[in-house]
């Protein structure tokens, strides 16, 4: 349980264009430390402050530090490259400045606006070159850089995810939710790349209302206000399998505690059910760490909810 963190995207801050409303900064991170966390990663950058001792100074206030940071980029488009460089450097140096390890990479068509369109043959070198060059930028920080496969960026799928480790060295995100949206089997995934694991993204899914996003009938946004998103051992993933396989490497991974929401303004009961559901998440790994290793067995209330998308 040391080893666990949350993020600003529980509360409603999100990365991607367009989300929902956006909760005020010290609300959030008091949330976060009633809650039981200690340590979160950045959010939306410019959410938190950005100056290094501005955002240490927020993170004291609430007996928080910072895991890192998730940074969408444009990696595919040589033409962008000194600005993807100077967005990198600039991101990094507030994720070291804040005390943080983790680089969290996404790779994005643009950064306003997220469009699904598919890398060609061409393409996938460059991303590869310019993860290199990342990795280089990140490194120099004294950070870790890793991707993150991710719904509606241009790693995705299962296949996707696969390319980009096959044509780089870089470590990889393990979005238990994402990659099940991406079409992957979480269980075989985590077993095929547990090598190259460098963090945990770990969230369930309501596997019904998963198949209507994985099919474009619902916008993530939409998914995540209709329940896409329940704590932990409510939908139908095999996170204990996970959690468990995942310790038994004894490489002490970090686990951010995500349950991506997107608050409508004006519902007065959004934070209560915020904090109840992190709490549940919370109570649930803590299970799971106090179990003996031969007795994690699966923790789901929804049996029925084990189909796929």
């Amino acid at each position: 349980m040391d080893r666990v963190a949350t993020a600003p995207i529980s509360w409603g801050i999100c990365d991607m264009p367009e989300w929902g409303h956006q909760l005020p900064v010290e609300a959030v991170l008091a949330e976060m430390r009633a809650a039981g966390f200690r340590h979160t990663e950045l959010g939306q950058l410019g959410y938190l402050p950005t100056r290094p001792g501005e955002l240490r100074a927020a993170l004291d206030r609430h007996g928080l530090s910072l895991l890192g940071g998730f940074v969408p980029l444009v990696l595919h488009d040589p033409e962008h490259l000194s600005a993807t460089l100077d967005e990198a450097a600039y991101a990094a140096a507030v994720i070291a400045g804040g005390g943080g390890r983790f680089f969290v990479t996404c790779v994005v068509s643009d950064q306003a606006v997220w469009r699904r369109d598919a890398l060609n043959p061409s393409q996938w070198p460059v991303v590869a070159e310019t993860l290199a060059r990342v990795e280089k930028v990140a490194a120099d920080f004294g950070l870790t850089q890793a991707i993150h496969p991710h719904l509606g960026s241009l790693v995705e799928s299962g296949a996707e995810t696969a390319q980009i480790l096959e044509a780089s060295d870089v470590a990889l995100v393990f979005d238990t939710a994402h990659l099940l949206l991406g079409g992957a089997d979480v269980l075989e995934a985590a077993r095929l790349y547990l090598d190259r694991i460098a963090l945990v993204h770990i969230k369930d899914l309501d596997l019904r209302c998963a198949a209507e996003v994985a099919g474009g009938r619902l916008s993530l946004m939409e998914g995540a206000q209709r329940g896409l998103f329940p704590p932990l051992g409510r939908g139908g993933l095999p996170i204990a399998e996970v959690v468990s396989l995942l310790e038994s490497t004894d490489r002490c991974l970090w686990y951010v505690l995500e349950q991506d929401a997107a608050i409508e303004e004006g519902d007065p009961g959004a934070v209560e059910r915020l904090r109840r559901d992190a709490r549940s998440n919370l109570e649930f790994l803590r299970d799971l760490a106090s179990a003996p290793a031969g007795a994690r067995t699966p923790h789901n209330s929804n049996p029925e909810r084990r189909d796929s998308p």
